[in-house]
């Protein structure tokens, strides 16, 4: 018996210990990034002046010496700043993103309660933007030198061009203050409670002018990536292949020329994500949108730095994750790319 256990530990020892999965390490490597992350977000608010002592204390109409010392004993800002450090640490790690004192309430919660918001609009812009942008490219491309191409690629240009917020007002006057279509912000009714459908054709109804607003600028950037990628397939080895095996061109579009030049929009995706993110901040102060950008802004103009370090924490790791669903979704945009295991 003794034999045979020296045997196996032998054996085990000398065979080569398999890595461990591509998600999981990728996961691993994330965690030194967030915490940089975590160390610059908090350095660099804390250089902005002011606090939240000083914005109540302004609001209060008692600006005191005292009553300020009172305020920042009690939102523990009178300690030292490495003190200060450590104790946000110690919040993170046990996954508590503090408390808000200007709301009474913790930022995690007020996080949760305004992402469905924020996540409505952005997931709505970015389907918008891909499904046209790439449908924009695809046409642009297969009708190269055409009226389709330079009407695609000036629209392009304009949106590309246009600032969000500026669209976003000229889109309010139009269809909210002069033809009275749609409601010009906020996500529901004032003072009507709509359940069923009914709530879903309101919501609707007020998602149209932030999600289009949105979505304008990527479907700028998705169409014009998107006609230079098929150009660029369309001239490579297994495309004219198929051309010469007698494949149709409009099958050789879709099953061949399509799927690849996705790829770039995949990289594209991930990396717009952050950028998507803070325009929707812009987006949610035009409409008065309830999700994490206005939540921001108010935490900013508040100074309520525990609620502005949380926002930028939890959404530092959304896009973290994205990204990582991007890298393992390569795989099955193109089955060429294989992931280590």
């Amino acid at each position: 018996m003794a034999e045979r256990r020296l045997r196996a530990g032998s054996l085990s020892a000398g065979e080569p210990r398999r890595p461990w999965p591509y998600p999981v390490r990728r996961l691993l490597q994330a965690v030194p990034l967030v915490l940089v992350i975590a160390v610059l977000n908090f350095f660099w608010l804390r250089l902005a002046p002011g606090d939240l002592a000083d914005v109540m204390a302004g609001e209060a109409g008692a600006a005191t010496p005292e009553y300020l010392a009172a305020l920042r004993h009690q939102f523990g800002t009178d300690q030292p700043l490495g003190l200060q450090f450590l104790a946000y640490l110690n919040r993170l790690a046990h996954l508590d993103l503090g408390w808000s004192f200007r709301y009474n309430e913790s930022v995690l919660n007020l996080i949760l309660g305004r992402l469905p918001a924020t996540a409505l609009l952005m997931v709505g812009a970015l389907a918008i933007a891909l499904l046209f942008g790439c449908l924009a490219g695809t046409v642009a491309a297969v009708s190269r030198r055409r009226w389709i191409d330079i009407a695609v690629s000036v629209l392009a240009t304009l949106g590309f061009a246009t600032p969000l917020f500026w669209l976003g007002l000229m889109l309010m006057v139009l269809f909210s203050a002069h033809l009275h279509w749609l409601p010009a912000g906020g996500i529901g009714t004032p003072g009507v409670v709509s359940t069923g459908w009914a709530h879903v054709r309101d919501l609707a109804a007020h998602m149209v002018l932030p999600v289009f607003c949105l979505s304008a600028y990527y479907v700028a950037i998705y169409a014009r990536l998107m006609r230079a990628s098929v150009l660029e397939v369309s001239g490579l080895d297994f495309v004219r292949t198929a051309r010469a095996k007698g494949v149709s061109r409009r099958a050789t579009i879709v099953s061949h020329i399509v799927p690849n030049a996705l790829l770039p929009i995949v990289t594209m995706t991930a990396l717009q994500f952050g950028a998507l993110f803070s325009g929707s901040v812009a987006i949610e102060t035009v409409f008065s949108w309830p999700g994490l950008g206005q939540l921001a802004l108010d935490a900013v103009s508040s100074r309520d730095l525990n609620l502005l370090l949380g926002i930028l924490f939890f959404s530092s790791i959304l896009v973290l994750l994205v990204n990582l669903s991007v890298d393992l979704a390569y795989g099955w945009f193109d089955p060429r790319i294989e992931v280590e295991r």
